[in-house]
């Protein structure tokens, strides 16, 4: 018969209710007790009843870049809700690249993470199998289109907020919007197309795929992209960039080609980052619960974890809203 509860707290020195918070990932626990508890129950090889894996109190969080703004609200809301669990963060970038490698795979089973939040990434082949051997649950946060995965999603009403963005800009009364969405391959940018297109068909503006432009959700994708569509004989008076890095890259391209904000040119990004406020004139832009949506996948990941969880649904969409600044105006007669 395996080591219980009650005698992981005697050896620790503990009551009962201590090794049950250290068990669950709550908070109410010192560092100090919660590594001892941690070492007793691994060292004892304690079970528990129901079949849940035994925390170790680390949640890995891996995201494709660290350098922006957009990343660092996605940080934070996963840093407050693992501290709100008494787990520890692990902030892994790939630079951009695939995730799942062997080296990190072997890394992940060594330190045997609690769960794993991928943050628009795409997984090695065979990746996500090899973390099912592990027992490691996985959650994706606004997930690329490439990936076959079974794993649950936490994302941004994209479709919407592309809408609600080009409809501001119709209601503004411009007819000729461009737009610079994000990489293709990506189901939160071929969302955001969507959302402009269907906004378009609702005013009855015909569609020109001459007006569509795919960036990186950097500001060099919207400069390349603001360039391309403002030197078109019959340049848009508007753009919807895919990302407020990419709005502020259509900055500089409207300044290259000698056009005012918003006089000349209409600007709206999506994301709401502090950026945002920073530029001149400040971004009209589509909020999206950035920090909210890393807290619910850091939920969602260590309630994975639990013997007694439910199915989790397979796709979880937060809102997103329009906040109307000073980049959006009527286009000139």
């Amino acid at each position: 018969m395996g080591v219980t509860i009650a005698e992981i707290a005697e050896l620790a020195e503990v009551s009962v209710p201590t090794v049950s918070k250290v068990l669950n990932g709550r908070p109410g626990v010192s560092a100090e007790t919660r590594e001892r508890v941690a070492g007793l129950l691994s060292t004892h090889g304690y079970t528990r009843r129901g079949g849940a894996r035994q925390r170790v109190g680390l949640v890995d969080f891996v995201i494709a870049d660290l350098s922006t703004t957009w990343a660092h609200q996605l940080i934070v809301g996963a840093e407050l809700e693992a501290a709100r669990a008494g787990v520890s963060l692990v902030v892994t970038s790939t630079h951009g690249r695939r995730a799942g490698n062997r080296h990190w795979i072997r890394q992940l089973a060594a330190r045997r993470s609690d769960g794993i939040v991928l943050v628009v990434s795409e997984l090695h082949p065979g990746a996500e199998d090899e973390l099912r051997r592990l027992d490691t649950p996985l959650v994706l946060v606004d997930s690329d289109g490439g990936t076959d995965s079974h794993a649950p999603t936490v994302a941004a009403t994209n479709w919407a907020g592309g809408l609600s963005a080009t409809e501001h800009l119709v209601s503004l009364g411009h007819r000729r919007i461009g737009i610079i969405t994000g990489p293709e391959s990506l189901a939160c940018s071929r969302d955001r197309l969507d959302g402009y297109r269907a906004a378009l068909s609702r005013a009855g503006i015909p569609f020109d795929p001459e007006l569509v432009g795919y960036g990186d959700f950097r500001r060099a994708g919207g400069l390349e992209g603001g360039r391309r569509l403002l030197a078109l004989e019959d340049r848009p008076t508007a753009i919807f960039a895919g990302s407020d890095h990419q709005a502020h890259g259509v900055y500089l391209a409207a300044a290259e080609a000698g056009l005012r904000i918003p006089d000349d040119l209409s600007v709206v990004g999506f994301d709401d980052v502090d950026l945002c406020e920073w530029i001149s004139p400040n971004l009209t832009t589509v909020r999206q619960p950035l920090a909210d949506m890393a807290r619910e996948a850091t939920r969602l990941v260590l309630a994975l974890g639990e013997a007694d969880a439910d199915p989790p649904a397979p796709r979880v969409e937060l809102s997103t809203r329009l906040v109307v600044r000073e980049s959006t105006a009527p286009p000139r007669p």
